[in-house]
């Protein structure tokens, strides 16, 4: 470890080899860090945190807080970073409350500088929250989706996989996989054929959920009836199998189809 004699770190802390902790920053005891760690000056990572292998995290940062929650009664929960995940200037991530017991941030995420993310939210790999992006508690955000910057996203929504959310939106519905969302008030725009095919999906992949998707939203029918026409009109996948279990399970339901549509 390397770490400047002017930073304030717990004896009690767990710190990983070949992590450098810039001065000023602060490690309380409750914490264990991975190996090969950057952590910045006056970032501050608090009693309840749980950082992987690789991660930078940089100045003004604030991990594991207590929840901006009412409930929270002090219970003991945690804050849980991923493997080679980058979080930015003065990004706060709190801890979990007795709902869930922690905060997850997953895998070779890049939380970009200002954002908030709330007490239980669930952030799998590969996600990208855009500048000042505010996610409010108990959010799922799935692989590989994008959250554009002065994001807000209302407690309990789910953000499904492969998803690019328009900056400045207000997400207050479950946003399905594979969707391009945007405008004011959000809506559906089409699919993220630009981050399928970064991904490598094919084109018959990405005309099955084009096409999925045209009979969810510009056929007509409610998504009851929607729901049993891909059902019974696409042959079974994994695109439509995912799409399918992610409405049915949406409790808030999903955001609507775009007028002009």
């Amino acid at each position: 470890m390397s770490h400047s004699p002017l930073a304030v770190i717990h004896p009690g802390a767990k710190i990983g080899e070949n992590v450098t902790i810039g001065p000023f920053a602060v490690i309380e005891e409750d914490v264990v860090i991975g190996d090969n760690c950057e952590i910045h000056p006056h970032a501050v990572i608090l009693n309840g945190a749980r950082i992987g292998n690789g991660c930078r995290i940089f100045s003004g940062a604030v991990i594991a807080g207590i929840p901006q929650d009412l409930k929270f009664a002090g219970e003991k929960s945690l804050a849980v970073i991923g493997n080679n995940t980058t979080i930015r200037e003065c990004v706060t991530i709190n801890r979990g409350t007795a709902s869930r017991g922690q905060t997850i941030v997953g895998n070779e995420c890049l939380i970009m500088a200002y954002s908030h993310v709330a007490h239980d939210c669930i952030l799998k790999d590969h996600v990208i929250l855009g500048n000042a992006s505010q996610v409010a508690g108990e959010v799922e955000i799935d692989d590989y989706a994008i959250v554009s910057g002065g994001t807000l996203i209302h407690q309990f929504c789910r953000i499904s996989q492969h998803v690019m959310v328009q900056g400045g939106s207000r997400i207050g519905k479950d946003i399905p996989p594979y969707t391009l969302i945007g405008r004011d008030p959000v809506v559906y725009c089409g699919i993220n054929i630009v981050g399928l095919r970064r991904r490598g999906f094919t084109n018959d992949q990405v005309f099955l959920i084009q096409d999925i998707y045209r009979t969810l939203y510009t056929r007509g029918l409610n998504n009851t009836e929607a729901l049993k026409c891909i059902e019974t009109e696409y042959s079974q996948s994994v695109e439509r199998d995912l799409i399918l279990d992610f409405i049915k399970s949406s409790s808030r339901g999903i955001v609507r189809g775009s007028i002009d549509d």
